[in-house]
C-alpha cells in the first residue's frame, strides 16, 4: 500500500510525516524504516525507527533509488512500513516520471508487504492518475 502526504513545499507535510511514524510505532508488529534527505529529524523520530539518510548513498537516478529500497527490504524480513520524506528528492525524480515509479513502488509493496508513506511536494491536483485514492493529506 501506498500513501502519499501532497502539498507545496513548506506546508507542514514533514511534520504530520514525523507525527504519523511516530504514531505508527506504537502499534507496529514489525520494523520501521524512515528516508530523509538528511539527519535533520533524527530527534523528533522515535528510537525505535531507523532513519535512512539517503544523500549519504550514491543515487542518480529514480531507478537506482528503487534498487536501493529493494535493498534496504531485503535485508529486513521484518520490515513493515517506510516513509519517505521529501520523496521527489531522495529519489531524483528529476529526469523520471512520477507515474511509473509509484507504479513500481506499488509493485515492490505488494510483493515484500511493505507499505509506503511518500510526501510529495505537489498539489494533489498536479499528481498523476495513478495517485488518485493514494492521498491521505492534501495540504
Amino acid at each position: 500500500m501506498i500513501q502519499i502526504i501532497a502539498g507545496e513545499k513548506g506546508k507542514g507535510k514533514t511534520k504530520y510525516l514525523l507525527e504519523k511514524v511516530n504514531e505508527s510505532v506504537k502499534s507496529a508488529t514489525g520494523n520501521i524504516v524512515y528516508l530523509d534527505k538528511s539527519q535533520k529529524h533524527m530527534y523528533e523520530l522515535s528510537n525505535k525507527v531507523r532513519l535512512i539518510n539517503v544523500s549519504d548513498y550514491i543515487i542518480s537516478n529514480c531507478d537506482e533509488f528503487l534498487g536501493f529500497l529493494c535493498g534496504v527490504i531485503s535485508q529486513d524480513h521484518d520490515l513493515e512500513e517506510m516513509y519517505l520524506d521529501s520523496f521527489l528528492t531522495i529519489a531524483k525524480m528529476d529526469d523520471c516520471d512520477l507515474a511509473r515509479s509509484l507504479e513500481k513502488l506499488e509493485t515492490i509493496s505488494e510483493k515484500f508487504h511493505v507499505d509506503f508513506v511518500l510526501s510529495i511536494s505537489r498539489n494533489e491536483s498536479d499528481l498523476p492518475e495513478c495517485a488518485n485514492g493514494k492521498v491521505i493529506v492534501s495540504l
